[in-house]
C-alpha cells in the first residue's frame, strides 16, 4: 500500500483513481479542478479530496496527475498550490497527461532541483481502457523512479514501458496518434468505397479483418462507423490537440507528416459540421456528407 495523489478527474481519471483504491489498495487522495466532481468519487470510492494540488501532495509517496494540457499540468505543479511545492524529496510525480515532450523535459528538470522524481506516462486505450483498468503507458524518465512508480501504475495498466529519458513517453504517445490518425482515414476510406459499390460492410470487415488489414480501429469501431453512430469514445477536438502537439513537434526535428497534417484538417472540416465531441471515427461522416 502506498499514499497517493491522483489530480485531475476527468473521463480518464476518474477511473484511473478508482483503481489505485480497488485493485491497488492504495491510500488516495485527489483533486480535481471542479470540486463536486472530487466530493462525487469520494463518495464512491473513499479517501478524500483535496482544495488544491499542493493539499493532495502533501506526505504523498506518489502523484498522478491527468489534466487537458501543457498549462493545465504547469497549473497543477507549479507555484504556491501546485503539488510540487509540498511533494516531499524521494517521492515521484507521475503525469498521465497527452502533452508535449517540451513540458515534460521543463517539469522533470524543476522536479529534479528538489529531489523529486518525475516519469511522464501518457496513456493509449481510450476511456473503455481506463474503466477497464488495462491502459497502456509509455512511459520517460530516470530508470529508478520507473520502478519505484511501476507497480502503482500496473493498478490501471495492462503494459507499462520506459521508452527514453524525460519526454520519451509523450514522444511515444505522439506516434501512437500519428499510426491513429492514418488507420481511421484508411478505414473510413473504406468503409465508404464499400458503401458506393454496393457491398455487405459486415461481410466485408469479417473476411478483411483477418488478413493484413485488420487493425484494433477496424475491430472495434467498423460497426459504429457502419451505423453512423459517433457520441462516444475520444473525442475530436481531443485528437485535434493530440494531432497538434505531434506537428509541432515534426516542426521542431524536421520530421515529415504529410499523411498527419492532412487528417487534422479533415478533423477540422468534422468540427465544422458540429462534430467537436464525436469519436476520432466519425471522420466517415465528412465523406458522407
Amino acid at each position: 500500500m502506498a499514499s497517493v495523489a491522483f489530480l485531475g478527474l476527468g473521463v480518464m481519471g476518474y477511473p484511473m483513481a478508482g483503481h489505485l483504491v480497488h485493485k491497488g489498495k492504495h491510500k488516495v487522495a485527489v483533486y480535481n479542478r471542479t470540486q463536486a466532481k472530487a466530493e462525487k468519487w469520494t463518495a464512491e470510492h473513499g479517501g478524500i479530496f483535496a482544495p488544491t494540488p499542493a493539499a493532495a501532495a502533501r506526505g504523498k509517496e506518489f502523484v498522478m496527475a491527468c489534466v487537458g494540457n501543457d498549462d493545465d499540468l504547469r497549473s497543477v505543479t507549479l507555484g504556491s498550490d501546485g503539488a510540487f511545492a509540498t511533494m516531499e524529496r524521494g517521492s515521484v510525480f507521475v503525469d498521465h497527461t497527452t502533452a508535449s515532450a517540451e513540458v515534460a523535459r521543463e517539469l522533470a528538470e524543476e522536479a529534479k532541483k528538489r529531489g523529486i522524481g518525475f516519469v511522464d506516462a501518457p496513456v493509449s486505450g481510450g476511456q473503455a481502457g481506463a474503466e477497464n483498468g488495462v491502459l497502456t503507458v509509455m512511459c520517460g524518465g530516470e530508470k529508478a523512479d520507473f520502478d519505484k512508480a511501476g507497480p502503482v501504475i500496473d493498478s490501471y495498466a495492462r503494459m507499462v514501458g520506459l521508452m527514453g529519458p524525460a519526454g520519451a513517453g509523450q514522444l511515444t504517445k505522439m506516434i501512437n496518434q500519428i499510426c491513429i490518425a492514418g488507420l481511421v482515414q484508411g478505414l473510413a476510406e473504406g468503409i465508404h468505397f464499400g458503401k458506393k459499390a454496393g457491398l455487405d460492410i459486415e461481410a466485408v470487415i469479417d473476411v478483411i479483418s483477418k488478413g493484413a488489414a485488420g487493425s484494433w480501429q477496424m475491430e472495434n469501431r467498423y460497426k459504429t462507423m457502419n451505423e453512423g453512430k459517433y457520441d462516444f469514445g475520444f473525442a475530436v477536438d481531443w485528437m485535434r490537440k493530440d494531432l497538434g502537439i505531434c506537428l509541432a513537434e515534426a516542426d521542431r526535428n524536421g520530421a515529415k507528416l504529410p499523411v498527419t497534417a492532412l487528417v487534422d484538417q479533415f478533423y477540422k472540416e468534422v468540427q465544422q459540421i458540429g462534430g467537436n465531441r464525436w469519436d476520432t471515427s466519425s471522420l466517415l461522416a465528412r465523406l458522407e456528407r
